[in-house]
């Protein structure tokens, strides 16, 4: 059974940075996709960002200021946030498979609770 927990998030001011950590276990190998996705209140959840065999991929809205790292030991990734902005606030899920599905979130059978992330103006 795979698990993923996100850490991280919290809150800060617009241009200001953050970071959310998600660790998954169950995964016989670390050769797998993580990615993350959010979902703002009323709207429904987008993809940001993901990776799998060292490859990361952004949502066009995202580049430029988020970046994503993994942790093949960890079976980890992490996303730091830059340049944060009101609209960024929301709840950030990550999601894993062994191969990744672009941002179809349908596709993904794993997913993480979600961790909030607000940004004040």
């Amino acid at each position: 059974q795979v698990q993923l927990v996100e850490t991280g998030g919290g809150s800060v001011q617009a241009g200001g940075s953050l970071s959310v950590s998600c660790a998954a276990v169950g995964f016989n190998d670390n050769k797998n996709c993580l990615a993350w996705f959010r979902q703002a209140p009323g709207k429904a959840r987008e993809g940001v960002a993901r990776m799998n065999n060292g490859l990361a991929t952004y949502a066009d809205s995202m580049k430029g200021r988020f970046t994503i790292s993994r942790d093949y030991a960890k079976i980890a990734v992490t996303l730091v946030m830059n340049n944060l902005k009101p609209e960024d606030s929301a709840v950030y899920y990550c999601a894993a498979d062994k191969n990744c599905h672009g941002f179809t979130e349908q596709e993904y059978p794993y997913w993480g609770r979600g961790i909030q992330v607000t940004v004040s103006s």
